[in-house]
């Protein structure tokens, strides 16, 4: 059974720094595309950056420069590092995985991360 489970959210103020953990069991890491996601209140959930199984990221504009996603070497535990936070990264943290051979995507249950003074 695949699970994910998300840690390290918190409440910091701005410009600060915080880093998500997202631990995932139940599948081997290769051919599993990982990302985070958050949602703020009142809006649509967005993809803040993602990793692919062969180690190739994306982020979102708003996170460029700010954020850095990374894999563990076993690939099947994804970090978000967040440096510089501003109000506006305020929302649920998701952690997802997406394999080809999948159904769908799983999602972990999120954590919040609130930047505020």
């Amino acid at each position: 059974q695949v699970q994910l489970a998300e840690s390290g959210g918190g409440v910091v103020q701005p410009g600060g720094s915080l880093r998500l953990s997202c631990a995932g069991s139940g599948f081997f890491g290769s051919f599993t595309d990982m990302g985070w996601y958050r949602q703020a209140p009142g809006k649509q959930r967005e993809l803040v950056a993602s990793v692919t199984s062969g180690g190739l990221t994306s982020y979102a504009d708003s996170v460029k420069g700010r954020f850095a996603i990374s894999r563990s070497g076993a690939k099947n535990t994804v970090y978000l590092q967040m440096n510089d936070l501003k109000p506006e990264d305020t929302a649920v943290y998701y952690c997802n995985a997406e394999r080809p051979d999948w159904a769908t995507g799983y999602w972990g249950q999120g954590t919040q991360v609130t930047v505020s003074s």
